[in-house]
């Protein structure tokens, strides 16, 4: 967790924020409004332990007021969809915390006050942080400056303000946990170690080549539908293999079926729609008031008569921050006319009639001097910077310009480039040092006072394509309240149709089986959502009221196999309908759980032993393929990579190659992921000797060392049991 980042520009100091206290209080109530004193989970567990709710508010705070300011850096909105994925963020930081603090304190890792001035500092072997020497540099040497970092955790250190004392015990207590976490990655680390036969092994799984003919049966020639499986056989079969590791239940989960039914406007809806569109456009293009009438109209009250009115084709790179239009239209928009009404067109979900306010260019190009003035009110520190402007702008053109920008700008971001700024329009800058760039001819230089100083510009390219500058109506085509009125009417009636069915059947794989077909026969396609014990999440909802229910109907305590929604959920412009169609435990899984997979390998199985009888009966290949009428395939394969070109991934089937066949023999029907094979190793070409493995050697530790500490941390989490109970404690299912 970045919790410091730049500390400083120039001569001040950028710091984490402290989450806001409002915010951890509006939760804090929340909280207890809700959830009474005394619950199970909370926010979640960690080796059995509740995540303190403190902690993880104030982490929440944190990451979502840095992530927040991004946003605000990259002119993006900053949802509630972002705000959700820092709250995650917060969440696996606090969880990874809780964890390695258990970690370090049973290791004995800590960090003395000596250490940790040498690794802050960058003394007694350590390098100096990226961001300490980047936020603490010198102006005259360009290097790091120790001096200039101690004044400044003095500053805080003794600063009267509590708050930036706060700071500098959040900055330090990062700074510890890091160089913990270092230590405690270099000495797992220690354990890592590739030997001499493991180097050996991987030489020869890629260099040494089978050159293989084969014969294929695949699973695919046999419909599933013609090899019978009896009740007696699933259940036999389940009680040998329940117990297999690849039927165990990784982790306890619930499982729902659903189905959406999507409220279409109807016919006389769309011809109402029609009219109003048609009413607007004639009334857009009479109006003198756009603002008003954009206002006054339009589901998204936006109006623009500046340069943020700027409007781009779909797809293009300045598309999230701006206006959009078709791609389709882009010609339409370009050659427009000033005034002229385009559309209706339908965009992002609404249909749209724009009229052209203006014009802008497309691309601009242009290099500056900045003379900053650090937003300065004092008249005689402005002029004195236009004074120099003006006298250094007698003396620069286009050959010595970046010589100039070298010794004078201020723009320390564009001095590398020469003062370039490169592929921009009017709407990126401010509103002089654009309007500069987009009305001088190509070639001057000349001066302009903005917010940010006196800029020496040199317009440099422009293209002759132009972006529209729009005022947009935009309204949503939806259904009637009567249309809506209608379709709740059919679907609580669909719904009623499914309980009194339902209910008739005792057995859950009936309920199941009548859920779907009722379903299908209304022509609605069923799909299933699996909802996990120990991170609750649910994905291609549109609400949290849907989800929710979704989730109540999963995890309420009186919850089982075969229960209904007790009403249709609304979900924006659909309804859903659901059934809990399973509900899994942690370990050996329920036979109704694992029936349907358990079929399909026993039909695998009955259509490998079928091929298996039919290819004994040939002694060549050539027998077997026109048996099977196919042909032989021919294939290159190596033990490393156990793929066998014309089949597919077939790691079992390339290591019998790999056991001893020699050269002209062939196996007996083997058994893999896509069919059966009989394969011949025509060739054998063996490895080059080599003098020793040393690359291999490298190359095996180089993938160790990089899947290190993702590994860790896996290994960590699932030993700590980690819930995330989030979701069903917001929900108010599970405390």
């Amino acid at each position: 967790m970045a919790l410091i980042g730049k500390i400083r520009e120039k001569s001040g100091l950028l710091v984490v924020l402290i989450g806001i206290a409002l915010f951890a209080f509006i939760l804090g109530d929340w909280r207890k409004m809700t959830q009474g004193d005394e619950d199970q989970y909370g926010y979640g567990t960690v080796y059995g332990e509740k995540v303190e709710y403190a902690k993880f508010e104030e982490a929440i705070g944190k990451f979502q007021e840095q992530d927040r300011m991004q946003f605000q850096q990259q002119q993006r909105e900053y949802t509630q969809k972002d705000q959700d994925a820092s709250a995650d963020k917060a969440w696996n930081y606090v969880v990874e915390t809780t964890i390695f603090d258990k970690e370090f304190s049973e290791l004995g890792i800590d960090v003395s006050e000596s250490e940790f001035d040498a690794y802050l500092y960058g003394t007694d072997g350590f390098a100096v942080l990226p961001e300490l020497a980047q936020g603490f540099t010198d102006s005259l040497t360009g290097q790091f400056n120790a001096k200039m970092l101690e004044k400044r955790i003095d500053e805080m250190e003794t600063s009267s303000d509590p708050k930036v004392q706060k700071q500098w015990e959040d900055n330090k207590k990062y700074y510890i946990d890091r160089r913990k976490q270092e230590k405690y990655f270099e000495l797992v680390g220690q354990g890592l170690y590739v030997t001499k036969l493991e180097a050996e092994e991987e030489y020869f799984a890629q260099k040494e080549v089978k050159s293989a003919s084969f014969v294929v049966r695949r699973y695919s020639e046999i419909l599933d539908d013609d090899i019978k499986v009896s009740d007696a056989e699933l259940k036999e079969y389940y009680e040998e293999h329940k117990k297999d590791k690849k039927y165990e239940n990784k982790a306890g989960t619930r499982e729902v079926k659903y189905f959406d039914v999507v409220i279409n406007p109807s016919k006389t809806d769309s011809a109402k729609f029609n009219r109003t569109i048609n009413d607007l456009k004639v009334g857009f293009a009479a109006t003198t008031e756009d603002s008003l009438y954009v206002l006054k109209n339009s589901d998204i009250k936006f109006y623009s008569s500046l340069k943020y009115a700027t409007a781009v084709p779909e797809g293009h790179e300045k598309a999230q921050k701006l206006q959009s239009y078709p791609k389709y239209l882009d010609t339409i928009f370009k050659t427009a006319k000033l005034g002229q009404i385009v559309g209706p067109y339908e965009n992002q979900g609404n249909v749209m009639i724009s009229k052209v306010l203006g014009f802008t260019p497309s691309r601009l190009k242009a290099r500056h001097i900045l003379l900053a003035t650090n937003q300065s009110k004092d008249q005689k520190v402005i002029d004195q910077k236009q004074k120099t402007a003006d006298s250094l702008v007698k003396f620069i053109n286009k050959d010595n310009f970046a010589e100039f920008v070298t010794k004078f700008s201020d723009d320390k971001g564009s001095v590398p480039q020469g003062g370039l700024i490169d592929n921009f329009i009017e709407v990126d800058m401010v509103p002089e040092f654009a309007s500069f760039c987009a009305s001088k001819p190509i070639g001057s230089i000349g001066t302009v006072k903005t917010t940010y100083g006196i800029h020496i510009i040199e317009v440099l390219e422009r293209d002759a394509t132009n972006f529209p500058l729009l005022a947009s109506v935009a309204k949503a085509f939806k259904a009637s309240q009567e249309t809506m009125d209608r379709k709740e009417s059919e679907v609580y009636n669909l719904l009623y149709k499914l309980e009194a069915k339902i209910t008739k059947k005792s057995e859950i794989k009936a309920k199941l089986e009548l859920f779907d077909t009722i379903a299908q026969q209304a022509g609605y396609f069923v799909r299933p959502v699996s909802i996990q014990d120990e991170a609750p999440k649910l994905y291609g909802f549109n609400t949290a009221f849907a989800e929710d229910k979704i989730l109540k109907l999963a995890f309420s305590e009186e919850s089982k196999v075969g229960d209904l929604t007790t009403a249709p959920i609304k979900d924006k412009d659909r309804y859903i309908i659901g059934v809990v169609s399973s509900i899994r435990v942690k370990g050996v899984p329920a036979f109704e759980d694992i029936e349907s997979t358990m079929k399909k390998d026993i039909i695998e199985e009955k259509k490998a032993q079928r091929f298996t009888n039919q290819l004994l009966k040939d002694k060549n290949l050539n027998a077997m393929a026109k048996r099977a009428n196919s042909e032989v395939m021919k294939a290159e394969v190596t033990f490393g990579n156990p793929q066998i070109t014309g089949a597919g991934f077939e790691p079992e089937v390339v290591g019998a190659l790999f056991s001893g066949l020699k050269d002209g023999q062939r196996t007996l029907p083997l058994k893999g992921k896509m069919g059966v094979y009989v394969i011949r190793v025509d060739k054998t070409t063996k490895a080059p000797t080599a003098a020793n493995y040393n690359v291999e050697k490298e190359q095996l530790f180089a993938s160790l060392k990089g899947s290190l500490q993702g590994q860790v941390i896996s290994a960590l989490k699932k030993k700590a049991e980690v819930i995330d109970n989030r979701r069903l404690l917001k929900s108010g299912i599970r405390r």
